[in-house]
């Protein structure tokens, strides 16, 4: 097996290194492997597995979910946020740095995206904070940190293709991702109380405690987005619809929340359908390319080969789980978390179904490794979204995204040591 593994990985890194998409660099390491080790008609085999693997309803939601998180994106729903959660958090310690934390757990739970989450909540929190006197460094981590979440809180487009391609069920993936989710967003805040406390320059002097009146108004403001969050999430819970079917009613409900906002013109409309195109067809692009590339292998044996080669080192569970962190680590400061789950889930699996983990488990572990990689220079998304945000160089940010990377790596700690966290929701449930 040692020349097929050679061929993959040398055209991977030769495509990868001269820039070609990553999508196109797996459909060609998977044509070069085929065309050199098996007699068979590999673009023929390419064409129909295209069209078999991404023709599936599985991935109906993806793009729906994309939509719904473009159009938010085109509405003044930013401001609400911030206006709704000013009041209320004007008194805790760190005060409006919590409103990034807050802000983009909230937000996630209507995107799906990362990117999106941060490039949302960013647009007007940054310029905010440093008008009001604080801390730029510490704005600019606590929204790469709390961006990632958009990966892991439900209904995360990272996890619904970890479904389609492990063939795990996605509302058990969704109602995983509730409590670590939560459970980081609430270290990110305890961080930013404690540093804020610590340091107390970090903040502006001017506190100002709302009044209980004030807060009960901000709830108008955060009405919208809890509103789209109990449809979009609580109708999948509660079984009344399935992932897709939730994904219409959130495009409509983001249509309806555009249209109230007098945001829903057709340049919004237009915007909002074409950065749906681009960005479903990029992870079209992955995903195809991805399982050609995991079929191609399989018909070569290698899947097999590298378990066994690793099996034969004899690791226990948790060291391979180690192993598996520092891979992914390594491999996010080189190339973006999706095309990394994608590229390697087929070797990956069976190595740890073989090693006793349960694969919910897993695609929460492997997210959260996966958000690690949004923040770590050279190829962090979240780090050039705040840079095109605040113009400040990637070196700064990744530095002060460092601690909120060091928080991700304690949550991953705690899930391997109490996997409970993750997998009592979903096993209630079912």
């Amino acid at each position: 097996m040692g020349a097929p593994v050679a061929v993959v990985l040398t055209s991977l890194i030769l495509l990868l290194g001269a820039g070609v998409w990553v999508g196109f660099s797996l459909m060609g390491v998977g044509l070069i492997s085929l065309t050199v080790f098996r007699d068979m008609p590999a673009a023929t085999f390419l064409a129909f597995d295209l069209w078999n693997s991404l023709n599936t309803p599985e991935l109906v939601a993806l793009p729906l979910f994309v939509l719904m998180g473009e159009i938010l994106f085109h509405t003044r729903l930013s401001e609400s946020l911030f206006r709704g959660l000013t009041p209320w958090l004007g008194g805790v310690p760190g005060r409006l740095l919590h409103v990034n934390v807050v802000g983009c757990t909230l937000f996630a739970a209507v995107s799906g995206s990362s990117a999106a989450t941060t490039a949302t909540i960013g647009r007007m929190t940054l310029a905010e904070l440093k008008a009001r006197g604080y801390d730029e460094n510490l704005a600019m981590g606590s929204l790469c940190g709390a961006g990632t979440l958009g990966f892991l809180i439900p209904p995360s487009i990272i996890l619904i293709l970890y479904g389609v391609l492990s063939e795990t069920s996605i509302i058990d993936l969704f109602v995983a991702g509730i409590v670590p989710g939560a459970l980081l967003a609430v270290a990110y805040m305890v961080y930013i109380a404690a540093r804020t406390m610590l340091k107390p320059g970090l903040v502006p002097d001017d506190q100002v405690v709302s009044s209980w009146p004030d807060r009960l108004r901000a709830i108008a403001d955060l009405g919208p987005i809890f509103g789209l969050i109990i449809v979009i999430i609580g109708s999948m819970y509660a079984g009344i619809a399935s992932p897709s079917e939730a994904a219409t009613v959130g495009v409509a409900g983001a249509l309806v929340l555009a249209g109230i906002q007098r945001a829903l013109s057709r340049e919004t409309l237009s915007l909002a359908l074409f950065g749906a195109i681009k960005t479903c067809s990029m992870i079209g692009l992955i995903v195809g390319g991805a399982l050609f590339l995991s079929k191609a292998m399989a018909f070569l044996g290698l899947p097999q080969a590298v378990a066994g080669a690793i099996g034969g080192l004899d690791l226990s569970p948790f060291a391979l789980i180690l192993l598996l962190t520092l891979f992914y680590i390594v491999l996010g400061c080189v190339i973006d978390g999706l095309s990394a789950i994608v590229m390697t889930l087929a070797l990956v699996l069976p190595l740890v179904s073989g090693a006793g983990f349960d694969q919910v488990w897993f695609g929460i572990f492997l997210v959260i490794v996966v958000e690690m990689s949004q923040i770590t220079p050279p190829v962090g998304f979240n780090l050039f979204v705040v840079q095109g945000l605040t113009g400040a160089p990637i070196s700064r940010i990744a530095a002060a995204s460092l601690p909120f990377f060091l928080i991700m790596v304690a949550m991953v700690i705690v899930i391997v040591l109490v996997p409970d966290l993750v997998t009592f929701l979903p096993r209630s449930m079912g």
